[in-house]
């Protein structure tokens, strides 16, 4: 047994214990139910197979939710899952109750795509949203599953601003409705609230632009906006980041600057954690060095979670270090639906999932079908 392991021992977070320190990463599979029309709101409500996906994995110390989109104008991701509406509850509901009789503990990740959407996807404003008209390199998804190359998005007026933090607020309504153990602000691989973050797609000259201390503003207001709802207190609210992510032609010259300014300015409010993505697996920009939990580490005093590349051992030794609190999986959490037991009873570890099986099959395929570990009968 390996009962000694740091990752394996208990967490707390506020005042909700975690079972042990290992995370399911939040992992987009658009495993929605496809609908005969791309529009039907139905293919973006949560379903038996994904409450199954998510029971599966409970074991773990938290779950995270696939990435939700808090807006029509948010989404952008055929059969992802959203959580806006009563019906996006209802499909929620069934998810949180088989995690939490499994013991589990989840939080919903609240998601908005901004510049990385297409407009397709969006028939009450025909457009797209960023915090600049600087569009994204390389192609986005269209609502009938074709691509198109990114489109010059619409610069969020103030007042937009205040309507889409109000969304993200309605989305944390939404998740404490749906039974949801707190909720995670996807400020990382490029959408919205990174774009605000990082100076390349930052180009605006009021108050959400320029400055560091004008960039984080859309972040802190939508966490100071959640806090003040009453749907969850500072201690239920987590955020992401990924400082050294290529993911949606993204990295700044000035991301080692800014993103340990952002720990900085983030600490006061005493979150959940900080997530942060320092892993260059996900694609590295190069524009500068990479940014650590170490950096992190140095400028906040909360719990930091780590993701991408992690192995059982790299895990154990940040967390030893001190340099993290909590271990993030995604590749190898799906191929191992009870990763905590494999790395407990030292058992072996599968494969991480290829990249075709994360997002192109729908239904069960790759998704629900990954055996968890028999020990070999003897003979």
């Amino acid at each position: 047994m390996s009962s000694d392991m740091q990752i394996l021992s208990k967490f707390k977070i506020g005042d909700m214990e975690l079972k042990n320190r290992i995370i399911l990463a939040p992992l987009t599979r658009a495993r929605g139910t496809p609908q005969d029309d791309p529009m039907d709101p139905a293919s973006r409500v949560p379903n038996d197979t994904q409450a199954l996906y998510y029971e599966q994995r409970a074991s773990g110390g938290l779950i995270l939710t696939e990435a939700s989109a808090v807006s029509e104008e948010g989404y952008g991701w055929l059969n992802a899952a959203a959580i806006y509406t009563d019906d996006h509850v209802a499909g929620w509901k069934k998810v949180t109750d088989r995690v939490h009789a499994k013991d589990g503990k989840i939080f919903c990740q609240l998601w908005h795509m901004g510049r990385q959407a297409h407009s397709s996807y969006h028939p009450t404003t025909k457009r797209t949203v960023s915090a600049s008209s600087e569009p994204m390199a390389g192609k986005v998804k269209t609502i009938d599953n074709g691509e198109a190359d990114g489109e010059v998005p619409h610069a969020l007026t103030v007042d937009e601003i205040k309507t889409t933090i109000a969304d993200f607020v309605n989305g944390a309504e939404k998740s404490k409705a749906a039974g949801f153990d707190g909720v995670e602000i996807h400020a990382a691989n490029g959408y919205l609230v990174d774009q605000f973050l990082q100076s390349k797609t930052n180009k605006r000259t009021d108050q959400y632009g320029g400055s560091k201390e004008n960039r984080i503003r859309f972040l802190k207001e939508i966490v100071e906006a959640i806090i003040a709802s009453g749907a969850y207190p500072a201690s239920r609210i987590g955020f992401r980041i990924s400082p050294n992510g290529a993911f949606g032609d993204m990295g700044s010259e000035d991301n080692v600057e800014m993103f340990t300014f952002v720990a900085k300015e983030m600490n006061q409010y005493n979150l959940a954690y900080l997530h942060i993505m320092d892993g260059l697996g996900f694609g590295y920009h190069g524009k500068c060095r990479p940014v650590t939990c170490a950096d992190i580490r140095k400028n906040y005093d909360g719990a930091i979670m780590a993701n991408v590349g992690l192995t059982k051992e790299i895990s154990e030794g940040l967390v030893r270090s001190g340099a993290c609190d909590l271990a993030c999986f995604g590749r190898l959490y799906i191929s191992n639906p009870d990763l905590p037991e494999r790395f407990a009873n030292d058992w072996p570890v599968a494969d991480p999932a290829p990249y075709e099986t994360w997002w192109a099959h729908t239904g069960e395929k790759g998704y629900t079908d990954w055996p968890v570990y028999e020990e070999p009968k003897e003979e």
